[in-house]
């Protein structure tokens, strides 16, 4: 299924029904009068946060959405009926905005989340409200009102806990599948990850989390170069970034350490929030190196960088130090939701 993290929509909210203008004429009753009644109320649209949905895909084609439309007011003193509000099921984590404007209407993250984008309009009066001492047959009745039109842009930011950037071919989407059960593709050259994808990883019972893969990032990645900074806007919800590295390029001339260098660069460019959040280097593919080929590459990296922050090396292939991570990444999780629980 074709990723699409971006939708314009238009919405209608239904019209108010008119008031009716009738008079009864029954025998026994001599004096029967205005009997026309109200409208009813036109349908709003709704916007409901699901979790079952990951893509915007669904507004590819259906773009218009209308709400049913009030009733009209009838004889006898009959109310017309209300309007079926219209619910519009869209992925947890989008953002709403007003297309003309710019607005920022809503932020739907938790699942079941509502928000009222378009109100129905009001209902007409019939011309039984207006009946007086002094205006026994009013023929007088209003028209229900328009509802509420509006064009939307709904913009989807994934949600998860950890997020993986890295160099196209780093290894990121095979790790997400070593050590979760999402299956992105995996080949021996660049680019294979064309759209995110979300893993949920499990370290025990009750305890899991969830991660992020983007397209890979190249230099120049900010400026347009490439996929991955299209989805880069998936981690700024994250509060842990994953940067993945392939510490034994198949190119000998590639170094490590300026590829290193030019993502924190690209991250710098797209969002100093981005760059600030808290992140851990993971050196992969060690499996490619011997013992002490490997532990003098990681001294090499470390100290050229000098890299004060978490660092693991692992083997996303194989799985060595796969678990460690992610009972790590669990560890770093549960202690954030403590130190927001504590007064």
């Amino acid at each position: 299924m074709k990723f699409v993290d971006e939708a314009t929509i238009r919405i209608l909210g239904g019209n108010g029904g008119d008031g009716c203008a009738s008079f009864r004429r029954e025998k026994y009753i001599p004096f029967g009068g205005p009997s026309g009644g109200d409208g009813g109320d036109g349908g709003s649209i709704y916007l409901i946060a699901r979790d079952n949905i990951n893509t915007l895909i669904d507004f590819r084609h259906a773009k218009t959405f209308r709400a049913e439309r009030g009733q009209n007011g009838m004889s006898r003193d009959c109310t017309g009926k209300k309007g079926e509000d219209l619910h519009i099921d869209i992925p947890a984590g989008t953002l709403v905005y007003d297309a003309d404007t710019e607005e920022l209407i809503g932020d739907l993250v938790e699942p079941g989340q509502t928000l009222l984008v378009a109100r129905g309009g009001w209902h007409g009066l019939g011309n039984a409200r207006f009946k007086s001492s002094t205006n026994r047959a009013p023929r007088q009745f209003t028209k229900g009102s328009a509802g509420d039109s509006r064009t939307l842009r709904l913009e989807l930011k994934l949600l998860a806990d950890v997020g993986l950037v890295g160099m196209p071919n780093a290894g990121k989407s095979t790790l997400i599948r070593a050590v979760s059960a999402a299956r992105p593709k995996v080949a021996n050259y660049p680019f294979t990850t064309l759209y995110p994808s979300l893993g949920v990883v499990s370290v025990g019972p009750f305890r899991n989390f969830v991660m992020a893969d983007i397209p890979g990032l190249i230099e120049g990645a900010a400026e347009g170069a490439g996929l991955g900074i299209r989805f880069l806007k998936h981690l700024s919800r994250t509060r842990l970034l994953l940067h993945i590295v392939d510490i034994a390029p198949a190119d000998e001339s590639i170094d490590p350490v300026n590829e290193i260098r030019a993502i924190e660069t690209e991250l710098k460019k797209f969002s100093p929030e981005l760059a600030a959040n808290e992140r851990w280097l993971v050196l992969n593919k060690v499996d490619l190196l011997l013992e002490e080929e490997r532990d003098e590459r990681v001294d090499k990296i470390t100290s050229a960088l000098d890299w004060q922050g978490p660092l693991f090396h692992i083997s996303a292939a194989t799985g060595e130090g796969t678990q460690k991570l992610a009972a790590s990444i669990m560890a770093h999780k549960e202690a954030l939701f403590a130190a927001d629980e504590s007064p």
